[in-house]
């Protein structure tokens, strides 16, 4: 709809507010994600840092601190400067490897006396596949597959420079971590009777998160993932579209993670489906498709249905996979079904509720799960979706120039979550649930009168401008033509007065 980010929820200039917002809900921790091209205009350590940008960042972690809150940082949310994508073809170039590091090591060496958590990536994939294979998101280039593949190529090997430069230069004085954070759904089988469809769910999991879990943990792209490229770039008459790490390469990535954050929002059922060779592209090349069962409580994203039990498989598969692994949970919500103002969000609170018991299970069965991170604290601009998706714990009005922060019924419910650190009993979650509705009734109506106020205002505002308009109009011609008509009346009155007279 043409929605921009020049003016979103301006956390830059409320982030004191918003870190009210956080001690409120009583989090322990605030992942947020530092702007490359704010520090670095340029992309380029050596040419112009922003000291303004450093002082931003300086002033965020302290006060986050202050509140008892602990910063998890990402360095690269997607926002590359814009100088190196003209200048190098941006993650297309192997030099992108030096410029992240080089910009990286600016943040340690700024902020790393006071934050203990650096994701060096989040979601790659949707950078290598979206950014540079179909376009959906910056910097929007459609090369293909080969530009996904090489992207991702070398952000693997950019994140592995990255935990070795820490570690070489940082790790001693700050004892920090480095890890990164994929994005995954789960991939069910279709029918779990069938080998086939059970062989193209994993298949699913690991074209998406194991594409860059594998070589990280085990110094290669799945087999599954370097079998099925390769075939098909056989059957198009081409080596391989997948790119090869040297045995050197791979011996230097694997094993570059002290944590793995996972971001996960759905679940998909998958059935095998082959394609024909002409088709090149990322998603062909999986040989498989995603269905979805109608029954699933949908959202306002049309790839969102909520579907708990998902996670816990999810969580489970990467601990086989990967050793049992440190995890963060970096990302986890639902956005909203209408694009009206919706304080009272059941669905959310259904939402959070079904995931997060899915993931105390997990817990119980052994997943080396630390920390869990709602996805979101506010409203957003979300990308190629604009201000259509909203994904956040409070609501944000951004009709109105201060860009105003209202609680939605799921702050308060997980205000609960936390404090219990869990679920206590059904009873007393039932609770939780009836004073929600109850409080977010009262905030619907500080928003409702809002909402009134303005619209009142534009009525009246649409009312003064046809009326203004229309009295403009009788200033300038009504009102000199009906004087030159009395004036004629009059002279045909007075000249029938005098003949009669006469």
């Amino acid at each position: 709809m043409n929605h921009t980010a020049d003016s979103a929820c301006e956390s830059y200039y409320k982030i004191k507010d918003d870190i009210q917002l956080l001690k409120e809900l009583k989090v322990n921790h605030y992942l947020f994600s530092i702007s490359w091209p704010r520090l670095l205009p340029t992309g380029i350590k050596s040419e112009k840092v922003n000291q303004e940008g450093i002082q931003f960042y300086n002033d965020t972690i302290n006060a986050l601190l202050e509140n008892k809150i602990i910063p998890i940082i990402t360095l690269y949310y997607w926002d590359l400067p814009q100088v190196l994508q003209q200048k190098y073809d941006g993650w297309q170039n192997t030099s992108m490897i030096t410029y992240f590091t080089d910009y990286a090591d600016l943040c340690f060496e700024s902020f790393g006396d006071r934050v203990k958590h650096w994701i060096t990536f989040n979601n790659p994939w949707a950078t290598a596949e979206e950014g540079y294979e179909t376009g959906q998101h910056a910097p929007g280039l459609k090369l293909g597959s080969d530009g996904a593949y090489k992207a991702a190529h070398h952000i693997i090997k950019a994140h592995a420079e990255v935990w070795h430069s820490y570690r070489k230069k940082w790790h001693r004085k700050q004892r920090g971590l480095v890890g990164i954070s994929l994005s995954s759904a789960w991939g069910e089988p279709i029918d779990l009777s069938n080998k086939v469809d059970v062989e193209a769910a994993e298949r699913y999991v690991q074209f998406s998160l194991g594409w860059f879990a594998n070589p990280l943990y085990h110094g290669d792209y799945p087999g599954v993932m370097k079998d099925y490229v390769g075939r098909k770039s056989s059957e198009q008459r081409m080596a391989s579209r997948l790119p090869v790490f040297s045995a050197q390469e791979k011996n230097y990535i694997k094993g570059t993670v002290d944590f793995l954050g996972i971001s996960h929002f759905t679940t998909y059922y998958i059935s095998q489906k082959s394609h024909p060779p002409q088709e090149e592209s990322y998603f062909t090349d999986r040989n498989l498709v995603e269905l979805v069962d109608p029954r699933w409580p949908n959202s306002g994203s049309s790839w969102l249905y909520s579907v708990p039990w998902g996670f816990r498989r999810l969580l489970n598969f990467i601990k086989v996979q990967y050793g049992n692994p440190l995890i963060y949970v970096t990302e986890n919500g639902i956005s909203e079904k209408l694009q009206c103002a919706q304080l009272c969000d059941d669905w959310r609170i259904n939402y959070f509720k079904g995931y997060i018991n899915e993931m105390l299970k997990a817990i119980k069965d052994g997943v080396n799960i630390q920390g869990y991170t709602a996805w979101s604290l506010l409203d957003k601009f979300e990308w190629n979706r604009g201000y259509s998706e909203r994904f956040g714990l409070y609501y944000v009005d951004f009709q109105n120039q201060n860009k105003p922060r209202y609680p939605k019924a799921s702050v308060h419910y997980y205000k609960k979550i936390i404090k219990a650190n869990g679920f206590p009993n059904p009873k007393e979650v039932a609770s939780w649930h009836q004073q929600a509705a109850e409080i977010c009734t009262s905030s619907s109506q500080l928003l409702v009168t809002e909402e009134q106020r303005k619209t009142a205002a534009n009525i009246l505002r649409l009312i003064h401008e046809p009326l203004a308009t229309h009295m403009e109009m009788v200033t300038e011609i009504v009102v000199p033509t009906v004087f030159t008509l009395c004036i004629l009346i009059s002279a045909i009155l007075l000249l029938f007065l005098l003949r009669k007279q006469q």
